[in-house]
């Protein structure tokens, strides 16, 4: 009986006492074990991926919808500021008419009351020139009832 019979001998007594302990058994469902982890690993990476993807997929949805909003409020906001700045045009242009007429209206009436004046100043100056000169020349009654009469005349005249 030579070494390599013992060794023999030795290699199956070892392999009876690991299949004795249910090493391979052991092994095999440590194995199954790590492969069942693994498989879960997998399934909840799907899972998360999938949830990541309806979430990406929402946001995005409400990117779209936040944009089309803003694009909304912007054209909005632009007509608006065109309808204001129509109407503050308007209201301008109206004003300065406005303005305009009563300015018009202030120098026709200043026109009137000059044109008055003049008439009432050059009534009193050829009133009292008549009266100069009626008086250097007619006297007595007839020269105060020509005089009056001349008066009321140049007065109806230039009024």
């Amino acid at each position: 009986m030579d070494a390599s019979f013992w060794a023999t001998v030795g290699l199956i007594l070892f392999f009876a006492l690991i299949i004795y302990i249910k090493v391979p058994g052991k092994i095999g469902g440590a194995l199954d074990n790590r492969a069942e982890a693994i498989r879960k690993e997998l399934e909840e990476a799907r899972k998360m991926r999938e949830e990541a993807q309806s979430l990406l997929s929402d946001y995005q949805r409400k990117r779209h919808e936040a944009e089309g909003e803003a694009e909304a409020i912007i054209a909005e906001a632009n007509a608006e500021a065109e309808r204001l700045t129509v109407e503050t045009n308007q209201a301008l242009e109206e004003m300065i008419a406005r303005r305009t007429k009563a300015a018009e209206t202030k120098i026709a009436q200043a026109e009137t009351q000059a044109i008055a004046e003049v008439r009432a100043k050059a009534a009193d100056i050829a009133v009292a020139a008549a009266e100069e000169i009626l008086a250097a020349k007619v006297k007595d009654k007839v020269a105060d009832d020509i005089l009056a009469t001349s008066i009321d005349q140049v007065k109806e005249r230039l009024n």
